[in-house]
């Protein structure tokens, strides 16, 4: 990557951060190049060496997910308490003994090619005719297409809503959250639940139906009951909406500035190599949140009991560099961003199968008509920093 390509991708990395948390980033990270780990008042114990952030996520004994100002524990009173995302112990265990075989290649494909195949389509109609395409918008209709098959409804089902109105509907249950909120408020939890509650109306049919052709009815063949279903639907529609909207745009712009788009379109095997750093670089989970439940010392700093860590993912992935398709990520930092431990990312294989799919969509588009960033904009004052806007057009 030449100079200016490098400059120009950071300079963009950067304003989609400081775009999102115009204070709060520069803090985060000023603090994270000070010490390891520092209590902040009103805020909690700030972790940001990756291998401390490790250590955190790996003992689930002391530190728990579904504490009441845990990351897990901010949805409970929204989806119930066993939704996978806010269970520990032997519970969380279970369930995701129960999950393991859900998300076997052929299911995943399932769920993801419908979608995939209009957003493919979409690009090789616009594109090509110099029309522009907003890829933020494509990826959400892409990820509002997921939403359905996880909530088990097929494209023809009867009064379906449009794919871009399930993605909302998730959306608006994630943008509940702020980091310095160490709970949702009564009015959060009231409108979380209506959105959740739109949601779980097809999704309960379809568990009713027991199709095991869809995810709900596969979730009634593991034995979970219909509540323990509802909130494992629930759970994939909040971990996958935001976060997957705000990586596909920014890896494609990442490839982009790099110039690499021109090399992968004819020659895939560097791919996964730079999607991996890709995850690595722009961290689409930047903040993860643990509740301490024991009496220890953490890089220095005593934690007590009711204490909440700020595990800084992000910093403790950015501080390892720029970005660098070839660079070998520590073993202690690797995939930080999917966690770690019991509550590594269950979901990995859906993510990944969705960012692979836009992006072979776009490297194939480039092969047959190559095509450039027109414009973009980023996100302003959104917990998951990330594009507002970012166009293509024929190059």
């Amino acid at each position: 990557m030449s100079p200016p390509a490098a400059r120009t991708l950071a300079a963009w990395e950067l304003r989609v951060h400081l775009g999102a948390h115009p204070v709060l980033y520069p803090l985060i990270r000023g603090l994270g190049y000070l010490r390891p780990v520092q209590r902040i008042p009103g805020l909690g114990i700030l972790v940001s060496e990756a291998g401390l952030l490790r250590e955190v996520l790996m003992d689930n004994e002391r530190f728990v997910k579904h504490g009441p100002s845990a990351s897990g524990g901010l949805w409970t009173p929204v989806v119930g308490p066993k939704a996978l995302l806010n269970m520990d112990g032997a519970e969380h265990h279970d369930m995701r003994r129960l999950l393991s075989g859900v998300f076997t290649a052929r299911a995943v494909a399932g769920i993801v090619e419908p979608a995939a195949a209009r957003l493919r389509g979409h690009l090789a109609r616009e594109v090509p005719a110099g029309r522009r395409v907003d890829l933020v918008a494509a990826v959400k209709e892409l990820s509002g297409g997921v939403i359905a098959r996880i909530l088990g409804l097929a494209d023809d089902a009867p009064g379906r809503l449009p794919d871009r109105d399930l993605f909302d509907i998730g959306t608006s249950i994630t943008s509940q959250v702020r980091l310095g909120r160490h709970a949702l408020t009564a009015p959060q939890i009231a409108k979380a639940r209506t959105a959740v509650g739109l949601l779980a109306g097809p999704a309960r049919a379809a568990y009713r139906e027991g199709n095991g052709g869809t995810f709900p009815g596969r979730l009634r063949e593991l034995g979970m009951t219909e509540e323990e279903a509802l909130g494992v639907v629930s759970a994939f529609v909040i971990v996958g909406t935001e976060t997957l909207v705000s990586f596909i745009p920014r890896i494609v712009a990442l490839l982009h500035d790099a110039g690499l788009v021109p090399e992968l379109a004819t020659d895939r095997s560097a791919l996964p190599a730079a999607v991996n750093e890709g995850l690595r670089y722009t961290v689409p989970s930047p903040m993860m949140l643990r509740d301490a439940v024991a009496p220890g010392t953490l890089g220095g700093v005593r934690f007590r009991p009711g204490d909440r860590l700020l595990l800084s993912t992000v910093h403790a992935a950015k501080s390892l560099g720029g970005f660098d398709p070839a660079r070998q990520v520590p073993g202690h930092a690797r995939q930080l961003w999917f966690g770690a431990g019991a509550h590594f990312c269950i979901g990995m294989p859906l993510a990944m199968a969705q960012i692979n799919s836009t992006l072979e969509s776009l490297l194939e588009l480039y092969a047959q008509q190559p095509w450039r960033i027109a414009a973009r904009k980023v996100k302003r004052r959104v917990l998951i920093p990330g594009y507002d806007t970012l166009e293509l057009a024929r190059a």
